[in-house]
């Protein structure tokens, strides 16, 4: 699975690249947008699903077959299992059912942590360096800032960005949710953090993907 990969085209990913770079040029802030595939692999979505679907094969077969013979459902229930296990790692979609909304949100949250220091966002001077962080397979935004951003924006101000990005791909129209997000984001930021002489530009205003 490589959505995170595709699912800007080039010419949404300059747009976006283009709103970074009208907010960045009147704030000393920074942002970034990083978009992956997945926050989390759920291995123990992968076990439950192919418990419950291997049991209900064999349930099914024996049932159909054996005179529902118990010798012949658990040997069954293993065989099966493994498939059923491949079958869920590589078709992801199929194991979110299982998953529970805190669980996805905390994978989320643990994601973004994970790619705002992988990414550098705080190496920034002056601690402004914001992240948008798309998750695809959760279908979850979190936005996510340095110390330096905390002291004057709260954290429910960056979830209201992170909603309307949500409300844009939920609708259809991620980029332009996006930009705009980044660009009401930037307001916010010049009106902290107003650009300084000597500000330079310190992270990359491509999306990236991971």
């Amino acid at each position: 699975m490589h959505r995170a990969k595709t699912f800007f085209t080039e010419t949404e990913k300059q747009k976006i690249a283009d709103a970074i770079r009208s907010v960045e040029c009147c704030t000393i802030g920074e942002v970034a947008v990083v978009v992956t595939d997945s926050s989390d692999h759920y291995r123990e979505a992968e076990v439950l699903g192919a418990v419950s679907l291997s049991c209900f094969a064999s349930l099914l077969l024996t049932v159909s077959f054996f005179h529902a013979s118990l010798w012949s459902f658990i040997p069954f229930g293993i065989l099966f299992f493994f498939p059923f296990r491949i079958l869920l790692s590589r078709v992801p979609d199929l194991k979110m059912p299982l998953v529970g909304i805190k669980r996805k949100e905390a994978a989320v949250r643990q994601g973004a942590l994970s790619a705002f220091y992988e990414r550098g966002l705080y190496r920034t001077k002056k601690n402004t360096g914001v992240l948008f962080f798309l998750s695809l397979l959760e279908h979850k935004v979190w936005v996510l800032a340095d110390k330096g951003i905390y002291e004057k924006i709260d954290q429910e101000t960056l979830n209201g960005f992170a909603r309307a990005v949500s409300m844009g791909i939920k609708g259809g129209s991620a980029c332009d949710a996006l930009c705009a997000a980044i660009r009401d984001a930037g307001e916010v930021l010049a009106r902290h953090f107003p650009l300084t002489p000597g500000d330079t530009n310190e992270l990359s205003d491509e999306v990236m993907t991971e």
